[in-house]
């Protein structure tokens, strides 16, 4: 187990969504993927406050907005249910109802009322889900050979090549709060969230106005900061559960440790995000934009965003060619108001680009930086004080491959 010390926060990178109090998870194959986990769950003791981020697809897949409505009633839920390989999006009012469906029959599995439970899926879009399959993988889905935080995350996986866990602890109020996260997405992802979902769950004791304020504020520094390919999914989803089993005086915003609690929720997201992007399909590398001195965050965000969205980039990287008049060129077009003579960029460690020129470089030492796994690169706009970082990763001959073949 590696912990680290990180602002009062330790890590456990080896735990996740079955870490807090109260909180089991789960999965099984039920057949809608061949000899693979397709069915999940994550179940808490009691009813916990709930918050969540979604796709801005115009078209929201049927299970999103099940779960949408229900948490609505009372911002409360009790279990997920996740099923991957098939999508359930632009099914009609058939997959609302097979959407519903899987719900009640969860809720009846667990003895709860209906509303508790939220539904999502991931996978191929415009199919019916194969109900027949799902509906006895519901009625087997607890028993305890099934029972496994590994089932959960192999479960809800597509074409990831690696699952995407982690968890902290943190003390508030004198008690220990944990918060874990499991999260799937390898291809479609996009700073505004695409087929990715995020699952955390807590023990803390808070309200939701103030669980959704830290959600949104955490999504836009971290899952909103990623891209692979620059498509926006029918399904995207980051849920939180709160149970408050560890007991601490409520959070608000006012709380003396609210700012460990969204430190730890930052840390979480932000692992999970870096783990999807590094996890792009077909791609060999990670890359971190780091974007400083802009006149607002908003900016420092865009320009970030636009770098690791540019193709051009993404396969120079791939390429290892330390073609900065991609990146220039990706700041240029970004929307944001520049001084392009007040601009540096600088590749890992070495300076590219300054004041509207090119910088004497070794080409060899830079193209041998470039063949590491994280490539980061830096940018200076030299206009204010505010920064931002946004994760990406290369375009690779395999992207191509697996999404010109994806159903079939």
């Amino acid at each position: 187990m590696q912990a680290i010390s990180n602002h009062k926060v330790v890590v456990l990178k080896e735990k996740g969504v079955t870490l807090p109090k109260g909180f089991n998870a789960g999965g099984m194959n039920c057949g809608i993927k061949k000899g693979k986990l397709d069915l999940g769950y994550i179940v808490s003791e009691v009813p916990a406050t709930a918050a969540g981020v979604y796709t801005t697809n115009i078209f929201q897949a049927a299970p999103l907005v099940v779960t949408q409505e229900s948490i609505a009633k009372e911002h409360k839920i009790q279990a997920v249910l996740v099923n991957s390989g098939n999508a359930n999006a632009c099914t009609g009012e058939q997959g609302l109802k097979d959407a519903s469906t899987m719900q009640k029959a969860f809720a009846n599995e667990l003895g709860i009322p209906e509303h508790l439970v939220a539904v999502t899926a991931t996978g191929v879009i415009g199919e019916l889900l194969p109900m027949e399959k799902i509906n006895p993988g519901i009625g087997q889905i607890l028993q305890a050979e099934n029972e496994a935080e590994e089932n959960f995350i192999q479960a809800i996986l597509t074409t990831d090549t690696a699952v995407k866990h982690i968890a902290v602890q943190t003390q508030i109020d004198g008690k220990t709060v944990s918060i874990g996260g499991a999260a799937k997405g390898s291809g479609m992802i996009h700073p505004n969230m695409a087929t990715m979902l995020g699952f955390i769950t807590t023990d803390a004791n808070i309200a939701h106005e103030d669980l959704l304020f830290a959600l949104k504020e955490v999504t836009n520094q971290t899952f909103n900061m990623i891209t692979v390919d620059g498509d926006t999914s029918t399904n995207d989803m980051v849920l939180v559960m709160a149970n408050g089993l560890a007991e601490n005086n409520l959070l608000t915003k006012d709380h003396p440790d609210w700012d460990g609690f969204v430190t730890g929720l930052k840390i979480v997201s932000e692992e999970l995000a870096k783990k999807i992007a590094r996890d792009g399909e077909g791609a060999t590398k990670l890359i971190e934009v780091t974007v400083e001195g802009a006149q607002n965050q908003k900016d420092a965000s865009i320009v970030g965003k636009s770098i690791i969205s540019s193709s051009l980039v993404k396969t120079a990287i791939f390429g290892t060619d330390a073609n900065w008049g991609r990146i220039v060129t990706a700041i240029g077009y970004s929307g944001v108001q520049i001084q392009p003579n007040a601009i540096k960029v600088a590749i890992g460690p070495y300076q590219v680009f300054e004041n509207g020129l090119p910088c004497p470089f070794d080409e060899a030492e830079v193209k041998n930086y470039l063949e590491q796994e994280t490539i980061k690169i830096f940018v200076e706009l030299n206009l204010g004080n505010h920064s931002a970082t946004a994760w990406g990763c290369d375009l690779t001959y395999d992207y191509v491959k697996i999404n010109g073949s994806y159903r079939t």
